[in-house]
């Protein structure tokens, strides 16, 4: 790996390495006095002395260059990059095609010195100069070996399952730790999740019957069946599944739990493993959390302006809780983390309870639920309170233990923000009731709920204009005699892959708490009465927040009566 000088508002490599602990200012010395004998770079010396790893000398050298880098060993390459750079290329010039984006013209590369120019100017004389280049950092020795371990190899799914038909499997590499890639399952499965994620797919289900396995995508919330393979694949496919994610391989009679981290077109991926016996074999699930896209802007989640005010006026309160409500999948922990992230600063002390941890957050003390440190959500907030924090979120309120700590916190001058399992923001108040919270407790201790769907948005290239009918102009809650209201619905192209529909959006209520609303839960009144105070107020249903987007044009109707019940508007 090429050493260069930092500029000048970097710091030293060496600073670096001493501010971190790895190594000493004695051993930097060393170091120095070898480079004016051998004229060679001080972080390659510091690596040949043995003083540091070349990972440890990568991801220094990163930080003083200020550049990305990248861990090889867990990365899984793009095989449409490799097909645009030859071998000798990557190898006269220590570089490693990870990913590329044909729409964008766009190709990240792995390489040891990130000023090599003359290698950027050859990689864009092969597309024809227009092609934009991302570099990330990355050792020479990794580069040498991903070199010999990609290249020469099948990397298409097609490719690779033929391969399996026409060879034998070794177990015993299957088994191993290491990357394996003369062995095509180990390519298969790195196939199939590199193509899920470039697919915006939230799961990957691998699903045996009885003589077949199927493998299906949830993209933009709903199943959609990928492959079908011959069931005799499964076994050693799912061996590998186990061996990346750290579970006994032995075991297939009980469930298990992993998780996988992966560098996939240049981005760390996280999968969230969970396998289950069945009467047809073992199912196994994979949850992607693509860090890139774990955090999104507050004022990016899907509220229009009043919304967002709203919410913003909710989350300045000091202290009480906040709710988010929805079914699973439905995006709150996306909303929690956009709200943390907002307010995330210097002077204030975030803690969070999560069962799991699905994104890591600078400054923020985040910890998992552990059944086997008898550490759940109660048990988690009592120890919580005694860290000093200003903000707390506990995961989910499940029972009256994890609510009464929960509620406790609120009222000692914490702010919380915690999940319900509950149709609407104003279901939230029964659920509660239900799980043994008092109606005193409950009235001016909750700051306000906030209720979330997903919907699929039209897939702008291709959705088709109509004219709304009658009964759906009824349903927008227009008269009969207004002018005619252009709507859309789905087609499909081969951008959306002929679905009709491309990502997905949300569509929210926020029932923000007043004193009215507090003498209403204190007296216990019904969900009905709640509603209606709530109405007087301004408050606009996830059903209205659903057709808002049908009038914009986003989604379409059948959309929206798809995840929210439009039968009372009839």
């Amino acid at each position: 790996m090429e050493m260069n000088s930092p500029a000048p508002h970097r710091r030293p490599l060496g600073q670096i390495l001493i501010a971190q602990g790895v190594i000493s200012e004695d051993q930097l010395r060393i170091a120095l006095l070898e480079q004016m004998k051998s004229n060679q770079p001080v972080g390659k010396l510091l690596v040949s002395l043995g003083f540091i790893t070349e990972a440890t000398l990568r991801d220094a050298l990163g930080e003083s260059l200020g550049k990305k880098s990248v861990d090889l060993s867990h990365a899984i390459i793009d095989p449409a990059a490799l097909r645009l750079v030859p071998q000798d290329l990557a190898k006269r010039h220590r570089l490693l095609p990870l990913d590329y984006d044909r729409a964008r013209h766009r190709m990240t590369v792995a390489i040891a010195d990130v000023n090599d120019i003359v290698a950027l100017d050859k990689l864009r004389a092969l597309t024809h100069d227009d092609l934009q280049i991302d570099t990330v950092l990355a050792g020479e020795s990794e580069i040498s070996r991903a070199i010999d371990q990609y290249y020469g190899h099948e990397l298409s799914i097609d490719g690779i399952l033929h391969e399996i038909e026409t060879g034998e499997i070794d177990w015993r590499s299957l088994a191993a730790t290491s990357d394996e890639y003369s062995q095509p399952v180990v390519r298969l499965i790195d196939a199939i999740l590199t193509d899920a994620v470039k697919r915006d797919a939230s799961d990957v289900h691998f699903e045996p019957e009885q003589n077949f396995l199927r493998i299906r995508y949830r993209i933009d919330g709903l199943l959609r069946q990928i492959r079908a393979l011959h069931k005799s694949y499964w076994p050693a496919m799912a061996v590998r599944i186990k061996v990346m994610s750290n579970m006994n391989i032995a075991e297939t009679r009980a469930p298990q739990d992993g998780r996988i981290s992966l560098n996939i077109s240049g981005r760390l991926v996280d999968f969230r493993v969970s396998a289950q016996p069945t009467i047809h074999g073992e199912n196994v699930v994979l949850r992607i959390l693509d860090r890139q896209k774990g955090i999104v802007p507050l004022d990016q989640i899907g509220l229009d302006d009043p919304q967002l005010d709203q919410l913003k006026l909710m989350i300045a309160r000091p202290e009480g809780i906040i709710l988010v409500t929805g079914p699973t999948g439905s995006g709150k922990t996306t909303t929690l983390y956009s709200v943390l992230n907002h307010i995330n600063e210097e002077g204030i002390n975030i803690m969070t309870l999560e069962d799991p941890v699905e994104y890591p957050m600078s400054m923020i003390r985040q910890t998992s639920v552990a059944e086997a440190a008898k550490l759940d959500f109660a048990n988690g907030v009592r120890s919580m309170m005694r860290q000093d924090p200003d903000v707390i979120l506990v995961g989910e309120i499940r029972d009256a233990d994890t609510a009464e700590m929960a509620f406790r916190a609120a009222m000692t001058g914490h702010q919380v923000y915690s999940t319900l399992h509950t149709n609407s923001s104003i279901g939230a108040i029964p659920r509660l009731l239900d799980i043994g919270v008092l109606p005193d407790i409950m009235a001016g201790n909750i700051i306000g709920v906030v209720a979330q769907r997903l919907v699929r948005r039209l897939c702008p290239h291709c959705k088709k204009p109509y004219q709304a009918e009658s009964h759906e102009t009824r349903l927008l809650g227009l008269a009969d005699d207004v002018p005619p209201l252009t709507l859309y619905r789905a087609s499909g192209c081969e951008h959306c892959e002929y679905q009709g529909y491309r990502g997905r959006q949300a569509i929210m209520e926020l029932l923000r708490m007043d004193a009215d609303l507090d003498e209403l839960i204190a007296r216990r009144a019904t969900m009905r009465e709640m509603k209606r105070a709530a109405l007087d107020k301004g408050f606009r249903s996830l059903a209205e927040d659903g057709l808002r987007r049908v009038r914009e044009g986003s989604t379409s109707l059948e959309e929206v009566a798809r995840v929210v019940d439009l039968t009372e508007r009839m």
